[in-house]
């Protein structure tokens, strides 16, 4: 198996680190213990002449790091060279059926050859030069056309579905129905990437997504982000595996999905961030969908606008086909939650590296290290901290309107019961809790 994060953006994106090169993303998929990682932003002329320097050929339709190009990382140690794969992000900003629609949809392509023959016939429409993720007055339909004029083995992927602004499903410019967006070609779609404010049981309750793969990336806009959401792979290391898997539902080879808590995504709930006002879409409905503070509008989250679509209640259980899906947490966001800090601290940052350098990568360590070892490493708060996500024990206060979720996974007391404890209680965290595709339903408050 393999573990892969197509959706991620470069440093000529807006709002992006400037570590957002491919050394960094190498270091960073590597410590995350990615073995595939998009190059994101491949329309982007200048990222794509820094690819062309940088990488090279390896399995069929990805690409290493040159080993001129490669850092050494004292934290995750040696290790085998995780792979490229071209990808890009495309805004389409366009009117149809009386209706100004934007829609984010991603794009995966076999060689960087295509991506150059791609990105010419894209220059005559917008400019690609502006921001690594391009805006475009092009109808999603009409992109999906060009794309597979171009590129016959392209990978279509609409991005974040759910994410109120600018999504296939968003609430304020987005359509009721795959089939209102694609028209003829709906059917060269066959996956659907869910975004950080949903999750597949979520999805299920639209039963028109059913025979779609759901996907999952992190969107990442620095490389310590990747792998928030991933996808696992039961197959061969190649592009042509990979777009096999994603279409082929019905088989093994995609095994599914690394998830946020979806509370813990920023358009969860409805809200007013400005105010601080989070609401259910209960409470959004009963206030008329106006903030009780200033008179706004209140942001419709994804919850929200999944309800209005859902033909499925609440709890339904997994149509056929579906995939296994884990709920996770940052390494860095369960050390701070364990020791009630903030993941920027530097006690946080350094029990992060001492783990990575002493245990694993990051998913090895969420997934799979046992109890035993993680606290002989990083102290018995962590352990226990990993050990309730493993189970899905956490509190998340819900995000909304921009605004990241909250997590909890200690309170103060248990934080100085377990500082203080002798080692009786050690021996309690001894046996691994192995992680569940089902982890138990997480706990939010508002």
């Amino acid at each position: 198996m393999f573990i892969a994060d197509f959706h991620i953006h470069s440093k000529y994106s807006r709002a992006t680190s400037r570590e957002c090169i491919p050394e960094m993303l190498e270091l960073w998929a590597h410590r995350k213990g990615l073995a595939l990682v998009g190059t994101g932003d491949f329309t982007h002329p200048a990222w794509r002449e820094e690819l062309k320097e940088k990488l090279v050929p390896a399995e069929e339709g990805l690409y290493t790091l040159k080993n001129d190009f490669h850092r050494e990382d004292d934290i995750a140690g040696e290790h085998l060279k995780p792979r490229f794969i071209v990808s890009g992000e495309i805004s389409s900003i366009y009117k149809k059926n009386g209706k100004v629609r934007k829609v984010h949809n991603l794009l995966l392509l076999p060689s960087l050859e295509d991506a150059e023959a791609l990105s010419r016939r894209l220059e005559d429409i917008g400019n690609l030069h502006s921001d690594g993720r391009p805006i475009i007055g092009i109808d999603s339909r009409d992109l999906l056309e060009i794309t597979l004029d171009v590129c016959q083995d392209a990978i279509f992927i609409p991005a974040h579905i759910w994410t109120p602004h600018f999504s296939l499903f968003g609430a304020y410019s987005g359509f009721d129905s795959i089939q209102e967006c694609f028209d003829d070609l709906t059917g060269y779609i066959h996956a659907l990437e869910t975004g950080l404010s949903s999750d597949p049981p979520m999805n299920w309750r639209l039963s028109a997504l059913d025979g779609f793969t759901l996907v999952s990336n992190s969107d990442a806009h620095s490389p310590a982000n990747l792998a928030r959401e991933a996808n696992i792979f039961d197959t061969a290391l190649s592009y042509p595996n990979i777009a096999q898997a994603l279409q082929n539902r019905a088989a093994k080879e995609f095994f599914g999905t690394i998830e946020f808590f979806p509370e813990e995504g920023k358009y969860h709930y409805d809200g007013h961030r400005k105010c601080k006002v989070c609401f259910t879409p209960a409470d959004t409905r009963a206030a008329a969908g106006i903030c009780p503070v200033c008179g706004g509008r209140i942001t419709v989250g994804v919850l929200h606008r999944l309800e209005e679509l859902a033909d499925r209640g609440e709890g339904v259980g997994p149509p056929a086909a579906a995939k296994h899906y884990e709920s996770l947490i940052p390494l860095q966001e369960v050390i701070a939650a364990s020791f009630g800090l903030t993941s920027a601290s530097v006690k946080v940052k350094k029990k992060y590296d001492d783990l990575l350098r002493n245990l694993g990568t990051e998913l090895f360590i969420l997934r799979e290290a046992t109890l035993s070892d993680i606290e002989l490493k990083a102290g018995p708060l962590v352990a226990e901290g990993i050990r309730r996500l493993r189970l899905g024990k956490v509190e998340v206060e819900p995000g909304y309107d921009g605004e990241y979720g909250k997590i909890k996974i200690l309170d103060k007391n248990e934080i100085g019961l377990l500082s203080g404890q002798g080692t009786g209680k050690t021996r309690t965290l001894a046996a691994r809790s192995p992680i569940s595709s089902r982890n138990a339903e997480c706990l939010h408050r508002r």
